[in-house]
């Protein structure tokens, strides 16, 4: 799967130079990645949308591989309002005639899905979130204080508040072993990066589902980039907190359909599977049509089944008019 397949370029959108990769013509399907990835996480699902008759679209977000214009060493750079203006901007920007678009999101784009659906539900005819459910606001407790309480220092979200911290562990570790084993991590439990030794020595044997060529194209962007872009997101937990009050309480009303993989960490994470099965996430997702849990299955589900995501995204949007 080589760079040429796909058609880039940068778009000028909200003060950013936002780095775009589109293949095909068509209802136009919006792909947001999480972390530690890019645009290249939905590789499959862009060809495979691509040659069913859709426009797929997938940028890298602010801070992350050939975007660029965004001051790394200002996490407040990097709050939920933001990376949604920028997404709101990019849709005017390249698809005006559309008043609604798909959107697919996994990890961190899931949860900028979410706040996406919350701030401008007129955007989106349909999402296909992945991995991260919908979390509704806690009004009481600041996130990073919560997951501090239940999962203590050495938690990965804990780790990373620190600038500088997490980014001079990274780069001892080194980026391609750090993205070895991040992309590789099936464990259910927590993820937990000790200080000093976030990661064992243990050689990372990789899935038959991931080559070497993919991780090296994730890793030449990051030893571009370094970690700081992505670390952001986490770092503006606490004021995505502060700055979504007025949304307290505010239901996502479109169309959802979820997965997630049985063995992710944000499934097996207290409460989860219950909110989830349970109809915890449909009184505050009205419109969730399906929840689907893969069996067996890890946290990057659209790389390591690739065949049944492309399947669950197109039976889903086929399911809505084109117009």
């Amino acid at each position: 799967m080589e760079e040429y397949d796909f058609d880039h370029k940068i778009v000028e959108v909200n003060g950013i130079n936002m780095h775009v990769v589109e293949k095909g013509q068509g209802p136009f399907v919006l792909f947001i990645h999480g972390f530690p990835e890019l645009w290249y996480s939905w590789r499959h699902q862009i060809i495979f949308m691509a040659k069913h008759g859709y426009r797929a679209v997938a940028p890298d977000l602010r801070g992350y591989g050939d975007t660029t214009g965004v001051p790394k060493d200002d996490p407040s750079k990097f709050s939920s309002l933001r990376v949604v203006g920028d997404l709101v901007e990019l849709l005017n920007t390249i698809v005006p005639e559309e008043d609604k678009v798909f959107v697919v999101g996994h990890d961190w784009g899931a949860l900028i899905a979410w706040n996406l659906c919350l701030l401008r539900p007129d955007k989106v005819k349909a999402l296909v979130n992945m991995s991260v459910p919908f979390s509704p606001r806690n009004p009481k407790r600041k996130p990073i204080e919560s997951l501090k309480a239940i999962y203590g220092d050495d938690y990965y979200i804990v780790r990373f508040q620190e600038p500088g911290v997490m980014e001079a562990e990274f780069a001892k570790t080194g980026t391609k072993k750090v993205l070895e084993n991040y992309l590789t991590y099936r464990n259910p439990g927590p993820l937990y990066l000790p200080k000093g030794k976030p990661f064992d020595d243990s050689p990372v044997i990789l899935p038959s589902w991931l080559s070497q060529k993919e991780v090296d194209y994730f890793a030449s962007k990051y030893e571009q980039t370094g970690f700081t872009g992505g670390f952001n997101y986490y770092r503006a937990l606490d004021l995505n907190w502060e700055l979504t009050a007025a949304w307290s309480g505010a239901k996502v009303k479109v169309p959802v359909k979820f997965i997630v993989g049985d063995l992710d960490l944000t499934y097996n994470t207290p409460g989860a599977k219950d909110y989830i099965n349970k109809g915890g996430m449909k009184k505050d997702v009205p419109l969730l049509e399906k929840v689907v849990i893969l069996e067996n299955v890890g946290h990057f589900l659209q790389q390591e089944k690739p065949d049944e995501i492309n399947k669950h995204i197109h039976d889903f949007f086929k399911g809505f008019s084109c117009t």
